[in-house]
C-alpha cells in the first residue's frame, strides 16, 4: 500500500431488512490505494455492504466514512462494477469508456488520452467501434472495467465481476485489473466467492461469517506479483482462507 492513510472506515455497521439482520455491527478499515478482497458464503451480505457504501441502501446503525467524512456520492469519485453486465447497449466500446469522463465534463484532450490509455490496457483497440451486442462476455467485462477506471476513481467497488467467465479468461482479466489498479492508485474493494481469485488479487482478504454477518478475520496477502497459484506461499494463504470459510 502506498501509505497508511485510511480511505474507507466502516464503524459499527448494521443493516436490517425488517426483522432480518444481515450486517451485524461490522467495523474495519480500507487503506488508501489498497486492494481488499471480501469473501464469505453465498447470501451472507457482501453485496448488501457495497449497496450501503454507495447509499443504495440506508444503514440501520453505524456509519461508513471516506477520508474521515460521511460518504457522499456527489462528492466522492466512486465507480461500481456490478455482477450483471452494465455496458450501455446503445453506445460503442469507445463511447462507453468516454461516458464517465464526459459526465464529469473533463477536457476533450484528457478524455481522448484516457480512452486511448484504457483501450490499450484492456486490449480493445480493434473493437472500439463495436456495440455491446457484438462483443463476447470477456470483451463486455473489459469495456466496463475500462470505463470504471477511466475517471481514475478514488474508490472502485467490484461485485463478483468475473463470475460468468471460465478460468483462463478470469486470470487474463485479473491481470489487466491489477495493471489498471497499479496505474491509477485506486482503492479497490473486490467481492468474490472464489478463494483462489481473492488470493490472486488481494493485498488483504476479509472473511465474513454467515448471517447475521460479522467480520470473522482479515488476513494479509503480501505475496509478490505476478502471483503463482502453485507457489507454497499462495497455497498456504488459500488453504487458510478456505478453512476460515469451511468452519463456521
Amino acid at each position: 500500500m502506498k501509505d497508511t492513510k485510511v480511505k474507507v472506515e466502516a464503524k459499527d455497521l448494521t443493516k436490517c431488512f425488517g426483522d432480518l439482520k444481515v450486517l451485524d455491527d461490522i467495523s474495519f478499515n480500507v487503506m488508501d490505494g489498497e486492494f481488499l478482497c471480501i469473501v464469505g458464503p453465498t447470501g451472507c451480505g457482501k453485496t448488501t455492504f457495497l449497496n450501503c457504501l454507495t447509499k443504495l441502501y440506508s444503514v440501520t446503525a453505524g456509519e461508513i466514512l471516506v477520508d474521515g467524512n460521511p460518504i457522499d456520492c456527489k462528492k466522492n469519485n466512486i465507480s461500481y462494477i456490478m455482477q450483471e453486465n452494465s455496458a450501455y447497449g446503445w453506445l460503442t466500446v469507445e463511447q462507453n469508456i468516454r461516458m464517465g469522463l464526459e459526465i464529469k465534463r473533463e477536457p476533450e484532450k484528457l478524455i481522448q488520452e484516457r480512452v486511448e490509455e484504457m483501450i490499450n490496457i484492456v486490449g480493445l483497440q480493434d473493437y472500439r467501434d463495436y456495440y455491446p451486442n457484438q462483443l463476447s462476455i470477456s470483451m463486455l467485462q473489459r469495456t466496463v472495467i475500462a470505463r470504471a477506471f477511466a475517471t481514475y476513481p478514488e474508490l472502485l467497488l467490484m461485485d463478483e465481476p468475473y463470475g460468468q467467465l471460465d478460468l483462463d479468461l478470469r486470470f487474463k482479466l485479473e491481470d489487466e485489473l491489477i495493471n489498471l489498479w497499479k496505474k491509477t492508485g485506486t482503492t479497490v474493494i473486490f467481492i468474490t466467492h472464489n478463494v483462489e481469485e481473492a488470493v490472486y488479487l488481494g493485498q488483504r482478504i476479509m472473511v465474513l461469517t454467515n448471517k447475521p454477518t460479522k467480520v470473522k478475520q482479515i488476513l494479509d496477502c503480501d505475496i509478490a506479483r505476478p502471483r503463482d497459484v502453485a507457489s507454497p506461499d499462495f497455497v498456504k494463504i488459500r488453504n487458510e482462507v478456505t478453512e476460515l470459510i469451511r468452519w463456521w
